[in-house]
């Protein structure tokens, strides 16, 4: 029985009305007649779900119990569409991994490819798009995975890193979040997945991909960690799909790579300034220094989530030819076990941040604001801190 089946005639509870709760709204108007559609925006224990057969949750709201009544975006299209669907999740890089797959597809796949999810648009959007030839591009964040029963045909499972522990609390809820991308695959499909990613029980065919490849690529973008991106898109185009791996590659050549992540802003009296701003755990802040030529000055620092900030601690205190700005509850977190240090520095603000970076930054240096911190209560989102940063890097 196909969603559309499904859902004609049920009485349906849309809770959220975001972007995917207004999603989920204008596709049943389009594509279904159910016998009722109501809204509800309260929390689950004010939620009356007796009158309903199905309960659609936008991602982000927290329930801890199954229920098979309770159902989502990404359920309800994989449902429909798991055949055709690549879906890719990850601690980081899985926007990255999404796009470049995307581009390679549009270059070597003769028929129709869609590029949505976590990154752009929510599923429901493109249901009634689909076509026998069309590959799904599916960036899945965990929020999205964490109560779905169905699995993507191919699934790649980049990295796991501490992430989201003021939502999931535990490191292992969190991997059994994300582990349903897998967890409801077949003996025919496909899991491409790091090696730093805890092994799973799946039935699909298992490919372990290195954490470190050799190949360049020939990328635009910077960083050891995009060429592993690249290694996933590559294999998942050549090794699973089998269209050429030669112009796999060379499709990559002008991928430009994406905002926020190690993009270069400008050069201001000799400094090169990089905003990294999805950097939101300490490995991708390590990364960003190690892949931006000259680097010189990180600006680090946004909420604190509880998350672990020892690697840090630790690279900090063995890499003295970096200057290191600390800011706000996260930033004050990780200074006051580093402050000894000559080459470290606290300032409250970002803004405050970049001209202490002016200050202590040479010409022919680079800047990069790497936070290792998520940006709510300071930014409505990492997107935004970004772009402040552009903006102060020009005003300062």
């Amino acid at each position: 029985m196909g969603v559309v089946d499904k859902l004609e005639g049920k009485r349906i509870l849309i809770w959220g009305y975001g972007r995917e709760g207004q999603s989920t709204k204008h596709f049943l108007t389009r594509c279904c007649k159910p016998a009722a559609v109501d809204i509800f925006e309260g929390k689950k224990e004010d939620l009356d779900d007796s009158s309903y057969d199905y309960v659609i949750k936008s991602p982000g709201i927290r329930m801890d119990e199954d229920d098979p009544k309770y159902t989502s975006q990404t359920e309800l299209f994989l449902e429909e569409y798991r055949d055709r669907v690549i879906g890719v999740t990850g601690t980081k890089g899985k926007s990255t991994t999404s796009s470049m797959l995307n581009h390679v597809l549009t270059r070597v796949y003769p028929g129709q490819t869609i590029l949505l999810g976590n990154i752009g648009e929510p599923c429901l959007n493109y249901f009634d798009e689909i076509t026998p030839d069309t590959i799904v591009v599916f960036e899945m964040s965990c929020h999205q995975l964490a109560h779905v029963r169905v699995s993507p045909h191919i699934a790649i499972f980049l990295n796991l890193h501490e992430e989201h522990l003021d939502y999931y609390d535990t490191y292992e809820n969190y991997f059994a979040a994300k582990r349903h991308i897998t967890e409801y695959q077949t003996e025919d499909d496909y899991l491409l997945v790091g090696e730093n990613v805890p092994e799973i029980s799946t039935r699909a065919k298992v490919i372990r991909m290195p954490d470190t490849v050799n190949e360049d690529f020939g990328l635009k973008v910077l960083g050891k960690h995009n060429a592993c991106n690249a290694n996933f898109a590559v294999e998942a185009v050549s090794g699973i799909l089998g269209y050429d791996r030669k112009e796999s590659v060379n499709a990559l050549h002008d991928f430009e790579g994406l905002p926020h992540r190690l993009s270069f802003i400008g050069e201001i009296d000799g400094i090169k300034y990089y905003d990294d701003s999805i950097s939101t755990i300490p490995e991708a802040t390590i990364q960003a220094l190690e892949s931006v030529p000259d680097a010189y000055t990180v600006l680090i620092g946004g909420m604190d989530r509880g998350i672990n900030y020892d690697i840090l601690v630790d690279y900090v205190r063995e890499h003295p030819e970096f200057r290191y700005i600390f800011s706000y509850d996260s930033g004050g977190r990780i200074y006051d076990q580093v402050c000894n240090l000559s080459y470290t520095y606290y300032e409250k603000t970002l803004e405050l941040a970049v001209k202490q970076a002016r200050k202590i930054t040479p010409a022919g240096k680079a800047c990069i604001l790497s936070p290792a911190s998520a940006s709510y209560g300071y930014f409505k989102n990492f997107e935004q801190r970004g772009e402040m940063f552009s903006e102060y890097v020009k005003l300062v």
